[in-house]
């Protein structure tokens, strides 16, 4: 995600009128799928919430639970402690359930569950959310922390947490907190996810502009989930990436925040556009069972489902 919220209503009834009023956006490129060829013509889209929102950043659905939860950095900035952030509450299929199902938080970003507990980074802290009971159950204090951003977690319950300002990968296990990587070589890492045995990074890219951009691109890569071996899924810099997710085994879906684009990245690392949205596009999420994309979309306050048809069959 970037670090601020600006004004885009216009480009917004403009986007709209393009994109929903004809109830599709336009996807080009080809997926490899069971070993054949074929064509997303258009993406559908399924519904779109913007009740209660304040910028919201990433989203993930809890399976246990059945619920999505939408992290809202809120109206003060990315890097604002101001109590001003929350988390929302939703039904798969976009119905608000609770606006501020959890208040009282900075700016959260990134989201993952595990055993019961809703991980959110929170500026320079890592939150732990009851989900049964909607509350804050413990709070981690990450010393030095600059801009945490996504969450990962593996099968164990691990927590990875990306630090993008200060190219730091952490992990916190058994109350205990570890910087699992660090330096250039990390790209400005953003998104996070524990796929397999490594844990996949997208990455925003180096030197970082004032209008956000960067003067280097990132990449898409894995490290091995003791940090130590970096293996590229794209060979050449890429985007400003936000979120990722894998559509199984048959590569990754990545948002590029300051390009508003979402890619479908193969596993041999060729990049295909899928859709092209307004600035903003941020930590999204793959429901691979109702085959959907979810995307959060920041600076417009709002979040939009699109039918996604490669998944699990």
């Amino acid at each position: 995600m970037c670090f601020a919220r600006h004004s885009s209503a216009t480009r917004y009834q403009n986007m709209k009128k393009q994109l929903l009023g004809i109830g599709v956006v336009f996807c080009i490129g080809c997926l490899e799928h069971s070993g054949a060829m074929h064509v997303l013509a258009a993406l559908p889209v399924q519904w779109e919430v913007s009740e209660g929102l304040q910028a919201p950043e990433s989203v993930y659905l809890d399976e246990p639970s059945g619920f999505l939860f939408v992290s809202n950095v809120g109206t003060g900035g990315a890097t604002a402690k101001d109590g001003g952030g929350f988390i929302s509450k939703l039904t798969p299929d976009g119905k608000m359930v609770e606006p501020k199902w959890v208040a009282g938080l900075n700016a959260p970003k990134g989201l993952r569950s595990h055993g019961g507990t809703l991980w959110v980074s929170d500026i320079d802290r890592l939150v732990g959310i009851d989900i049964a009971q909607g509350r804050i159950r413990q709070t981690v204090e990450v010393e030095g922390a600059q801009f945490l951003n996504d969450v990962a977690v593996d099968e164990d319950g691990a927590v990875y947490m990306s630090d993008m300002l200060a190219n730091k990968i952490y992990r916190y296990k058994d109350d205990r907190l570890s910087l699992l990587a660090a330096g250039d070589h990390l790209e400005s890492p953003n998104g996070l996810l524990v796929h397999g045995d490594r844990l996949a990074v997208a990455a925003w890219g180096s030197g970082i502009q004032d209008d956000f951009s960067t003067k280097i691109l990132g990449r898409l890569f894995s490290l091995s989930l003791d940090g130590k071996d970096k293996r590229l899924i794209t060979p050449e810099p890429s985007g400003n990436f936000d979120g990722v997710e894998a559509v199984g085994d048959k590569g990754y879906l990545a948002s590029d925040w300051v390009a508003g684009k979402v890619f479908f990245v193969s596993p041999d690392g060729a990049k295909r556009l899928i859709l092209q949205l307004p600035r903003g596009a941020a930590d999204l999420g793959y429901l691979p069972r109702q085959r959907l994309l979810i995307v959060p979309q920041m600076l417009e306050n709002r979040v939009t489902a699109f039918r996604f048809p490669v998944g699990k069959n």
